[in-house]
């Protein structure tokens, strides 16, 4: 069986390039994103720390707690490209 990649023609195959790269793009901004999130509900606060009762007088419960959790479970991107503009070495579970 034939992978749909190589079943493909010369402007298949472009678009897979373009999906891959933006994918990659798009990897690269949910860290941050979070990052932003945690802050601006740290800030500001929001009806959803309200509906988490572990957030309960304290800063870096509820919502600031899982975005900062979010932000750094996504953070392989950034750890994989850095490794690549740097030439080092990439851990396999980091850089596939």
């Amino acid at each position: 069986m034939t992978s749909p990649i190589s079943a493909t023609a010369g402007a298949g195959r472009d678009s897979v390039v373009a999906a891959r790269h933006l994918a990659r793009w798009l990897a690269l901004a949910a860290s941050p994103t979070f990052a932003i999130m945690a802050v601006l509900t740290a800030v500001i606060g929001g009806p959803a720390d309200m509906l988490c009762g572990a957030g309960q007088g304290s800063l870096l419960g509820g919502m600031v707690s899982m975005y900062l959790l979010m932000s750094a479970f996504h953070s392989a991107a950034w750890l994989r490209w850095i490794a690549e503009r740097r030439g080092g070495y990439c851990p396999p579970a980091v850089c596939k």
